[in-house]
Parts: C-alpha cells; sequence; structure tokens
C-alpha cells in the first residue's frame, strides 16, 4: 500500500541518485536524525557518490550538514567518509566526522541543541538551501506523519528552499498519533509563553507540514535505524547508579521532592540506563520522564509500568528496544509522546516542571566546573548536546561518571577541568562509583573538600588534597576558589607525556 498519497508530491517520486541533483556543491543541508533515529537512509549515500566523483574529477564537493543531534554511520558516516561535508551543527557523534573535526578538516559549531533551530531561524547560521527529512507517510491532504525522532525536523521544513522526504515503509505506520508538533514558536519580540504545564500535555499537532511547492523529490525506502549499542551494567555503573538512587530516596524522605519524584531526564549510555535499571528495581513508582532521547531503560520502565509515560524527541533504543517497541506499539500509544527538540529542550518547560537531570560527563574539577565535550582540552567527543539546557533549568541535576578512565591513568576528578561546559553554578550533584557530592549551597573551597572525600579515586585523593591545601597556603589573600596557576592543569599536561596523570 503506497504510503505517499498527496497528488501533488507524489508525482515526484524519484531514486535518491536522482533526488541529489537538486543539492549542490556549498549548500547548507538540514537533515533529520537524532541518536541513529529517523535519519534518511537514501540519500546521504547517494549524495556521498556524487561527492566522490566530484572530487575524481578534481572538483570540490561540500556541504554544511545540520541535523537535530547525532545520526548514524549511514548518514554522518558515509558523507565524513566521502570527504563531503565543511561545517557541522549541532551535535556528532560519528568517529570519522570526530577525526576530521579535530584534525580541523570540518568546521563543528558544537550548539546547545534547544538553541540550534532557534539561532538558525534567528539568521545565525545562514541560510538553509535544502531539508532532507525522513517520514512515515504522506497524506492526501500533504501532512506528514512524523518517524522515529523529530529532532529540528519542523524547523528545517519550515525554512529551507528545497525539500526532500524520504518515506521510509520500515517505519510503523501506526507512528501515526504518537508526535505533538508545536507551531506557535515566533521570533522576539513577539514569542509568547509556552502553556505546556504536564510532561504529556498536548500544546500541538500530530503531524509535521511543509508547503507542497518547495518538496522537489520524494524517495522511497524501506531501512532499519541503526539502533544504539548498550552493555549490560556493570559494577561500577551499578555503583554509581546506587549512590543516586539513595540520594532520591533522601530528597523524598527531607520533604523536596514527591514519592514519585519529578520529571526524570536521562542523557545516553550505559551509566544512565544502569540508573534506570536501579529506579526500576526500586520502590519508586508512578514515573514520568520529559526527555530528549528515549533509550532501552526507559522502555524498560514503561514495559514495567515503574514509568507511566515520557515525553521525548527521539528514539535512542538498541535493535532490540526497537523489535520490543514495534511488536509492543500499540501498548505504547498515548504513553510516549514525541516533541521538536525546541521543546523537548526547552528551559521555560524544564524549570517549569521541575525536572531531575541525569548526564555523564569526562571530568570535573574539585570546585565543580564539569566538562562534558573536550578530552585532554582540546579534542572535541561529541559535543554537549542537551546536557547544558537540562542542567542549567532543572530542579536537580546529577553528573555522573566512572573515577577513572583508561584503566586507571586518567583521574576523572581533576583541580582544574581543561575545557568548561557546565560551571560550578550551574552543577548539583557529582557521582562516580566511589560516592556522592551534593554540592548545593557550599562555597567552593566546601564543594572542594566534599568531592575530593566522596568522589575522587582513593589513588588520586592525597594529590587532590594536597593541591588544596598548597593553593590555600599560597594565597592568603585567595582563598575563595584556591588555584596554583602553574599547576592547575599540569596533570592533563602529565598524561599527554607520558600516558598517565
Amino acid at each position: 500500500m503506497s504510503r505517499v498519497t498527496c497528488p501533488v508530491v507524489s508525482e515526484r517520486i524519484m531514486t535518491a541518485e536522482e533526488a541529489v541533483r537538486f543539492i549542490r556543491p556549498g549548500d547548507n543541508v538540514g537533515m533529520s536524525g537524532f541518536t541513529g533515529a529517523g535519519y534518511p537512509k537514501a540519500v546521504p549515500p547517494a549524495l556521498a557518490a556524487r561527492a566522490r566523483a566530484a572530487h575524481d574529477a578534481g572538483e570540490d564537493f561540500r556541504i554544511g550538514l545540520w541535523t537535530g543531534a547525532s545520526t548514524a554511520p549511514q548518514a554522518d558516516g558515509v558523507l565524513a567518509e566521502a570527504h563531503a561535508i565543511s561545517k557541522r551543527l549541532p551535535y556528532n557523534s560519528d568517529p570519522l566526522l570526530r577525526r576530521q573535526i579535530n584534525a580541523g578538516e570540518v568546521d563543528y559549531v558544537d550548539a546547545h541543541l534547544s538553541h540550534s533551530a532557534q539561532q538558525m531561524w534567528f539568521g545565525f547560521y545562514g541560510p538553509l538551501d535544502v531539508a532532507v527529512i525522513e517520514v512515515t507517510a504522506i497524506l492526501p491532504d500533504g501532512l506528514l506523519v512524523p518517524g522515529s525522532s523529530v529532532g529540528n525536523n519542523k524547523t528545517w521544513l519550515d525554512q529551507a528552499d528545497k525539500v526532500i522526504l524520504e518515506v521510509n515503509h520500515w517505519q510503523p505506520r501506526e507512528l501515526e498519533g504518537f508526535h505533538d508538533i508545536y507551531g506557535g514558536t515566533a521570533l522576539p519580540p513577539h514569542r509568547r509563553p509556552l502553556t505546556l504545564t504536564e510532561p504529556m500535555q498536548r500544546i500541538g499537532e500530530p503531524y509535521l507540514k511543509v508547503d507542497p511547492a518547495k518538496v522537489v523529490a520524494v524517495v522511497e525506502t524501506r531501512e532499519p535505524d541503526a539502533g544504539a549499542a548498550f552493555s549490560a551494567p556493570d559494577d561500577v555503573s551499578r555503583a554509581i547508579a546506587g549512590h543516586a538512587l539513595e540520594f532520591l530516596r533522601g530528597e523524598v524522605g527531607a520533604g523536596r521532592m514527591p514519592p514519585e519524584l519529578l520529571p526524570l531526564q536521562s542523557g545516553v549510555g550505559n551509566v544512565a540506563n544502569a540508573v534506570l535499571q536501579g529506579l526500576d528495581d526500586s520502590e519508586f513508582t508512578n514515573l514520568v520522564a520529559y526527555t530528549e532521547v528515549l533509550q532501552d531503560g526507559m522502555l524498560t520502565l514503561l514495559d514495567s509500568g515503574t514509568l507511566r509515560a515520557a515525553s521525548t524527541a527521539s528514539f535512542g533504543l538498541s535493535r532490540e528496544g526497537m523489535e520490543r517497541f514495534h511488536a509492543g506499539i500499540d501498548g505504547y500509544k498515548g504513553r510516549i509522546l514525541m516533541r521538536s527538540e525546541e521543546i523537548s529542550n526547552h528551559p521555560e518547560v524544564i524549570r517549569r516542571l521541575g525536572v531531575i537531570a541525569m548526564n555523564g560527563m569526562i571530568e570535573a574539577d574539585i570546585y565543580g566546573n564539569v566538562n562534558s565535550t573536550h578530552v585532554m582540552g582540546s579534542a572535541v567527543m561529541n559535543g554537549i548536546g542537551g546536557s547544558g539546557d537540562f542542567a542549567r533549568n532543572a530542579y536537580l541535576n546529577f553528573f555522573l561518571t566512572p573515577s577513572t578512565a583508561k584503566g586507571g591513568a586518567i583521574s576523572t576528578i581533576v583541580p582544574m577541568v581543561s575545557h568548561v561546559d557546565h560551571t560550578e553554578h550551574d552543577v548539583h550533584v557529582i557521582v562516580t562509583e566511589h560516592g556522592l557530592a551534593d554540592l548545593r549551597g557550599l562555597s567552593p573551597r566546601a564543594r572542594a573538600e566534599r568531592i575530593i572525600a566522596h568522589c575522587a579515586h582513593p589513588d588520586f585523593r592525597p594529590q587532590l588534597r594536597d593541591y588544596l591545601e598548597r593553593a590555600l597556603a599560597a594565597r592568603p589573600d585567595a582563598r575563595h576558589t584556591p588555584h596554583l596557576l602553574g599547576e592547575a592543569l599540569s596533570w592533563h599536561q602529565r598524561y599527554l607525556d607520558t600516558g598517565r596523570m
């Protein structure tokens, strides 16, 4: 049965190789995709082939690539392999593209996810020439049934000069009705409050919209999302999860949050999944999520009934998780609501709902500054994503990490972070397998003492205490946030010189 039932656009069905003729060298291209879900499957490889042919002929062929977040090897990866990307935003996790970014071959604009659509709309990034968006179906009236991610698709469709639609028959047709696409955004000074006061409240419509006159091509596919890879929680992840859960129990006991907690946001990864698994094994029930990515751990919570509902911008499921979702899709309708990332990550909504944010980090320093993005200060890993959107505006935020990396060669608690993404003013709780440091209401020196005592690995605690004591002694007139500037980043330099901190 055809999924392209709009007579206007059905006349533009063609192959991906034909569709990419509408993309020119130097174009800015907005693609769908968020954590390996909902990215276009056919156009990126065809575009990569066109770029390789141009390069072989001695011609430059590169595009600016804008998405919702990361995509998959079949999108970011194939385009990076063809050296077809000149600029990338707002987030990337592809290893090959990361190497090109760190080699200076690709410009990378690492943006807060809540900012990316609006800043494009403000004109900060320049014009958007083409949008390439995967959808589940095109209805007779031209409305689009979204797929397994929403991301920035609404804005790309609104703002692009030309639109290429990929209709993926692998996406369940039953996805119709899972989405809530808000169309009331406006440019300053004409903005209005978002009237979203409950995580599962609908404020928009179930469909994406596009001007049919802008649709230059429709490509039909039947390819699965790449899926995320998760491993079972190890002892370190379980220990981190245990500390976080015990802290939440204390918050409930102190009357600072209700027994069903507050809306949950969880970053992607094995530690985050361990926390979610811990919640499923706990006494907590009737939970709700207001997050940007729904991963396997949340799907399990929905299956068990521990989580009653979840609002998200995208799926971030493993292959097994996708199979589970597809098999039980009717039971998830009404319990999963998918939004644009400018709404899922909106600071106004996050603060109003009182979200509990749980995100990973690369390192934290003794005063509570957090580095989420850069290894040894210069090489970007993935990007800030939505962690800043949630951390700064959350009712309570956690940053979670093992206390060491590279087999114990690196301490993730350091005198001074080599790059700052979340300042000490935005960080509430730091957790490692060794313990938890509640930083709320503490001065910098008090934070340092607590982080060293509870979060640092025992092998590194003496060095951190020694640094703090000598920094306090060195400047009697500067003891608020004492540092030895000649040593503050010496741990990172020692690792680069010797392979150990």
